[in-house]
């Protein structure tokens, strides 16, 4: 697959998976889970205190393979070995990043997605240190308002993301806002 056809089904509303045999194919939801990047965020009250101990300092693609492959380092995934190679590729060219939260020199956790104008597109998230993805996960919806962003994909609802305020729309919506956040001109770095 090339990055000129990634970006194109991304931009329409799929994104990649790997199945249980690494087979990769394009796949989409009727229902897709948004993080809110207005008031509607929210976070555990026990996070603030995290957050107010600044236990833990933010990069963005400062280690971007580690990242890669802290997301797919679980029992069950869907991001295979080609996918991560998928992810390099688009990293190299600009459009797949990493943002981490490191104690020390440590790598605590990270969420990894692909910016496409004003559309995060959020494919995975984890944490090797307690507290370190929540933390990741604050920080990177400050630094989408700031820069501008409209849009923070998370596709599948669960109950991790369910306490920032993840909500869900259609497909029908979700294209809508899809295509307002693709004309959005945006910088993630």
């Amino acid at each position: 697959m090339d990055i000129v056809s990634i970006i194109e089904g991304y931009a329409k509303g799929y994104f990649l998976m790997a199945d249980e045999t690494d087979s990769l194919g394009w796949y989409s939801s009727r229902q897709r889970a948004l993080v809110p990047l207005d008031r509607r965020f929210r976070y555990p009250k026990s996070l603030q205190r995290v957050l107010n101990q600044n236990r833990f300092s933010v990069a963005i693609d400062r280690d971007f393979e580690a990242v890669c492959y802290g997301c797919a380092d679980r029992d069950t995934t869907w991001i295979s070995s080609q996918l991560i190679n998928i992810y390099l590729k688009l990293h190299q060219a600009g459009l797949a990043h990493s943002f981490e939260t490191w104690q020390g020199e440590k790598l605590a956790g990270g969420i990894l997605g692909i910016a496409i104008g004003g559309a995060f597109i959020g494919e995975s998230m984890f944490y090797r240190i307690p507290e370190g993805s929540k933390v990741a996960m604050v920080k990177l919806v400050e630094h989408l308002r700031k820069r501008g962003f409209i849009l923070f994909d998370a596709q599948m609802q669960n109950p991790h993301l369910e306490r920032f305020g993840t909500y869900i729309i259609s497909t029908e919506e979700y294209q809508v806002l899809l295509q307002e956040a693709l004309n959005h001109d945006c910088i993630f770095t």
